[in-house]
């Protein structure tokens, strides 16, 4: 026997789904909305600080994602909803400009930034960095943690300064590469590593390490931190927020942390 259907139940599922897509569509009011942030990983601890002076400000919540710049470019460039993402190299933020995924106008550098080796605080000995210094030498039967050279920038600046200084050829074979400076710097910190090359910053914010040396400033290329708005978000509170990283909020707990700040205050 065939059933046959009353002929509005066929309709009631589908208004129902009319219905809960119709109300999808319905943007939330724009002042609800809180602001997601990409940003590299070396970023955190001085993002976190903001993000929660910036809240008491506006009453917006930041929420950040931190990783390698190359892991967040392509996760942007494949529809991650972020509103603003910020670099620890230009070279990511270029690659999102290029395939128009960021606004350009809103591009800004925000900060600068130092390569420092470190080496685990108990162990701790300076070594003078310059040209053919016996990197290798002191590593012993260990690993330089670095971050990856082929995607972190860390590690793209870490190479470019090894080579600068004629010991990359030395070492290459004996990295511990990380997928994040941080990665970098917590397997100095374990003693899982004798050395690491960080960025000046991440050594302050861990007691587990200590500088033994800072790379010559001329050793590699300047480490800028651009940020910029993503192109897919409508969020007007990320123009507020990249606004709030350029004043003097920001600019106190950036320069707390260690970082050279070059945006303009506002």
């Amino acid at each position: 026997m065939t059933r046959r259907l009353c002929p509005l139940s066929w309709r009631a599922p589908l208004l129902a789904a009319m219905l809960v897509v119709a109300v999808g569509l319905v943007p939330a009011p724009a002042a609800a909305q809180d602001v997601l942030v990409f940003a590299a990983a070396s970023l955190k601890n001085a993002l976190d600080d903001i993000g929660a002076l910036y809240q008491k400000a506006s009453g917006h919540k930041v929420t950040a994602s931190y990783a390698a710049s190359s892991v967040l470019a392509k996760q942007v460039e494949n529809g991650a909803p972020a509103d603003v993402f910020i670099s620890a190299d230009v070279d990511w933020v270029d690659y999102l400009d290029q395939r128009k995924l960021i606004k350009p106008e809103t591009r800004i550098n925000l900060l600068g930034n130092r390569l420092v080796l470190v080496a685990p605080k108990a162990e701790a000995a300076p070594l003078a960095i310059t040209n053919g210094f016996p990197l290798a030498q002191r590593l012993g039967t260990g690993r330089l943690a670095v971050g990856d050279p082929a995607h972190v920038p860390a590690g793209k600046y870490a190479r470019a300064a090894l080579e600068h200084l004629g010991v990359w050829s030395s070492v290459a074979d004996r990295l511990a590469p990380a997928a994040s400076v941080r990665e970098a710097l917590a397997l100095v910190s374990r003693g899982e590593a004798p050395f690491g090359i960080v960025y000046q910053t991440d050594a302050g914010v861990d007691p587990g390490v200590a500088i033994v040396g800072t790379f010559p400033a001329d050793s590699y290329p300047p480490v800028i931190y651009p940020g910029a708005i993503v192109a897919g978000s409508e969020n007007p509170n990320a123009v507020t927020f990249l606004g709030f990283l350029g004043g003097p909020s920001a600019r106190s707990v950036f320069e707390h942390y260690g970082f050279t700040v070059l945006a303009t205050p506002k």
